[in-house]
């Protein structure tokens, strides 16, 4: 027991990375297919798509931040990451539809706001796109090598590199197609893994009984209640910056396809982290981890593991290799798409998009050794998301035709502002509201005491950047609105701004453009910033 030699190490990790490579190349190459290479749409049934949805969701990172909650707020803060975590599935049943009416031929969110705000909003869109992927897979490769750390001796910088070379030789060949295929065998593979774990855990791990009761980690506490509100916004909002998920919306076959996707992919997503989250206080009763243990808290699931024999290691080490390889090369194909589609607009030689994603794992490599704390990466995420998601989706609605890129762009930078802003005036200093931007206090309100859930500056966060992203967005609407009557005013026209005018589907090109007299042509013709406001 303790943890694997470097030779058991070596004989399970380069092996698998073999086998992986091997076998994804041959079937890349036997499923390659142009027209699947991007996107996949209309071509996937309910249950394949729910285990791609759960694959999308599921990392090598699910093995400390659910056990690090689970260690701190007990079964409360667990159920609540839990659900919040799954529940955003119902996001893409819901909109999904709707979104693939208005761009049919669309394989990404990014496409619609190319449509409904314009050019610059839908760059704006794809920046925040590209910036969550990043993250997403910086935290990926921080979360492998943390892993590989926490098992072996085995210098973490060759695993990384040789597992980034590898998803990108068998993306390059299958692009986002045989990400479909890997998850599938993801999904499989964290079955197999949690059978394998919950019954060593039986019989290797004795829990004291009398730990239970004065863990308090049964009860319920203040952080759990502050994360029902913060993980909502928190994840529900940046599930919408997940390319992989959008592309697997628009994959389903039909709505409904995607409402049994979604329903089945939220009730396995809650069980599996849930199974992996309770390893957080398993370890404090079985008096291996202290509550709230700053150093061992996130480290739980393999603190369990070590007191094991190796062959168990052994086996989660080689499970670990499959799962965060199959969610790298999703991002990664994610991160085609996205560059190909929104950037240049697919009219970018694919080979020259690889290219780019392959430069891009250099930093990725890079900053991913680099970072400590995988949960913070998320939450730079997070924050943004939840200014600038709000005023966005408002313009899915008929009674928001009025809204313009300026209200989108502008709300989500006023959001990140506010938050700054409000930063600065719970912590009576502008560097500690900077850092508060990037969440560096970490999420669950620890004071200088060392207490959780009396720091709510996280909370206030979340809570600032979503109202403050709508309110800012509204004041630039009001804004905007003076200037346009004025100028109707002055030239002696109509003011039409807040009239909803129909829409006429334009066969030729396969827009939507406004029926209007000629006056509100005139109009609308004068204020070129508004062409993107329809219904």
């Amino acid at each position: 027991m303790g943890i694997l030699s470097v030779q058991a190490a070596n004989g399970i990790l380069w092996p698998m990375y073999g086998v992986l490579l091997i076998t994804a190349c041959g079937i890349a190459y036997w499923k390659k297919d142009a027209k699947t290479f991007l996107s996949a749409n209309g071509t996937q049934k309910g249950v394949p798509l729910a285990f791609n949805f759960v694959a999308s969701a599921l990392g090598v990172g699910v093995f400390t931040t659910y056990p690090q909650i689970a260690n701190i707020s007990g079964l409360h803060g667990l159920l609540v990451y839990a659900l919040a975590g799954g529940l955003p599935m119902f996001l893409f049943a819901f909109f999904g539809p709707v979104i693939r009416r208005k761009v049919p031929n669309g394989f990404v969110l990014t496409e619609w706001v190319f449509q409904r705000y314009g050019k610059v909003c839908g760059l704006y869109l794809s920046a925040c796109t590209i910036l969550t992927l990043y993250l997403f897979m910086v935290s990926e490769l921080a979360s492998l090598k943390f892993c590989i750390q926490s098992l072996t001796t085995v210098r973490a910088l060759p695993v990384v590199i040789v597992e980034c070379v590898v998803t990108t030789i068998y993306t390059t060949v299958g692009g986002f197609h045989i990400s479909f295929i890997t998850d599938s065998m993801q999904v499989s593979v964290v079955f197999a893994l949690l059978v394998v774990v919950a019954c060593a855990m039986g019989s290797y791990i004795h829990i004291d009984t009398s730990k239970i009761g004065p863990s308090g980690l049964l009860k319920q506490n203040k952080l759990g209640w502050q994360l029902v509100y913060i993980l909502v916004v928190a994840i529900f909002t940046n599930d919408f910056f997940m390319s992989g998920f959008w592309l697997r919306t628009f994959a389903a076959r039909s709505d409904r396809d995607l409402l049994i996707g979604c329903s089945l992919a939220f009730v396995v997503l809650v069980i599996m982290v849930s199974l992996i989250g309770v390893t957080g206080f398993i370890a404090v009763w079985a008096g291996l981890v202290d509550v709230a243990d700053q150093d061992l808290g996130g480290s739980s699931f393999f603190v369990l593991l070590t007191a094991m024999p190796d062959w168990v290691m052994g086996f989660v080490l080689a499970f670990a290799v499959v799962l965060s390889t199959c969610t790298l090369d999703s991002l990664q194909s994610a991160l085609v798409s996205t560059i190909s589609n929104d950037v240049f607009r697919n009219k970018l030689p694919l080979v020259y998009a690889r290219g780019l994603v392959a430069l891009i794992m250099v930093p990725v490599v890079v900053v991913g050794l680099i970072a400590e704390d995988v949960l913070s990466i998320f939450l730079i995420v997070d924050l943004l998301s939840s200014a600038v998601v709000p005023v966005l989706m408002l313009g899915l609605s008929s009674r928001f035709f009025f809204l313009s890129a300026w209200e989108v762009v502008g709300g989500g930078l006023g959001g990140i502002f506010a938050v700054w802003i409000f930063g600065t005036v719970y912590y009576d200093s502008p560097r500690e509201g900077g850092r508060l931007l990037l969440v560096s206090n970490g999420l669950y309100g620890q004071d200088s005491k060392g207490v959780y859930g009396n720091d709510w500056s996280a909370f206030g966060a979340f809570v600032v950047a979503p109202f403050g992203g709508i309110l800012v967005g509204f004041l630039i609407l009001a804004i905007r609105t003076a200037v346009n009557y004025t100028r109707c005013r002055m030239h002696n026209l109509k003011f039409n701004m807040y009239k909803k005018t129909a829409l006429v589907e334009e066969p030729e090109h396969n827009e939507p453009v406004l029926e209007e007299d000629a006056t509100i042509k005139k109009t609308f013709t004068s204020r070129t910033s508004e062409v993107s406001e329809y219904a």
